[in-house]
């Protein structure tokens, strides 16, 4: 099972506060560690919320908001998309996860959906439109690294 491991914001975070080097180190040794373990598909820290903007839907109107946006607590300051045997398989490793915000902080863990999970909604010609879009996802991700 694919998750996301999302870290959350706090003040810090927002702030723009960069970590120290001992957690740059720590953080370094663990993403190593999963990307040994075969889990890392990605991770990536995100910028403060000021540096962003959001979308509001409402029908066919679209509303643009620039940050920073209240509510540091259900901000996102980083993340990793992880491929685990389980949800108790990712509890593990984020236990052993070191603090990523150097404050006091919370990570969620939240299960991707999987072509199964939509059922005959997604009919054959819709999965292989999702696989061609994940297959240039991929190359587009090898291109950016480069």
């Amino acid at each position: 099972m694919r998750v996301m491991v999302m870290v959350k914001a706090t003040p810090g975070s927002e702030r723009g506060d960069m970590p120290t080097e001992e957690l740059f180190r720590e953080m370094g040794e663990f993403n190593e560690a999963l990307a040994k373990a075969g889990i890392l598909l990605a991770g990536e820290g995100l910028k403060p919320s000021s540096q962003g903007a959001r979308v509001r839907f409402s029908g066919r109107d679209r509303t643009v908001s620039d940050g920073p946006f209240a509510e540091t607590k259900e901000l996102v300051a980083g993340f990793w998309l992880w491929q685990v045997k389980s949800l108790e398989e990712a509890v593990e490793w984020v236990k052993r996860c070191p603090n990523p915000t150097g404050e006091e902080s919370v990570i969620e863990i939240r299960p991707l959906f999987e072509a199964a999970d939509f059922g005959a909604e997604l009919t054959p010609e819709l999965q292989a439109q999702e696989e061609r879009l994940r297959a240039k996802a991929a190359a587009n991700a090898s291109k950016a690294a480069r």
